[in-house]
């Protein structure tokens, strides 16, 4: 099996410089609270911002990053009831975040397996052993409100 990578299409200059970079990616969560200590105490990231705002309904703006990285976080996000959305529409989205069919977030590791031996110690429940893929070394886990996340040793 091969990999292609194909090239990006040439757009005009000034449409490729307005968007910069991605600085923030999210993933919903059933409680803040237990995802900030599964992300900082069991993964090892870092604390970015954790901010209520009253004026918004005490809506909490909680991020964290991979050490090192400073210019991309995740966004820990509770499902919003209404006005955002309804009641049974927020249902739908917790049921998919638990199924693991929401988001899912890639890591990159220069030794998986010694990732996943320290992952695993820190009490990470993998879905199998990091296997040979075409693209590298991989393993998948999911974190405590349902979210695949993989671990990737890339060739």
């Amino acid at each position: 099996m091969y990999a292609v990578r194909l090239a990006s299409p040439t757009y005009d200059t000034e449409v490729q410089t307005m968007l910069k970079q991605l600085t923030t990616t999210q993933v919903w969560v059933h409680d803040q609270d237990e995802a900030l200590v599964f992300y900082t105490e069991k993964l090892g990231l870092e604390l970015r911002e954790d901010v209520t705002v009253p004026e918004m309904g005490n809506f909490r703006w909680l991020t964290v990053g991979v050490p090192g990285q400073p210019d991309v976080a995740i966004s820990l996000m509770a499902v919003p009831g209404p006005p955002v959305f309804d009641a049974e529409t927020r249902e739908q989205i917790l049921a998919l975040v638990a199924k693991g069919a929401a988001t899912g977030l890639f890591f990159a590791s220069d030794d998986v397996q010694a990732t996943y031996e320290e992952l695993k110690s820190r009490g990470v429940e993998f879905q199998g052993e990091p296997t040979e893929q075409p693209y590298g070394k991989d393993v998948g886990f999911r974190d405590t409100s349902g979210n695949q996340l993989r671990v990737a040793q890339l060739r």
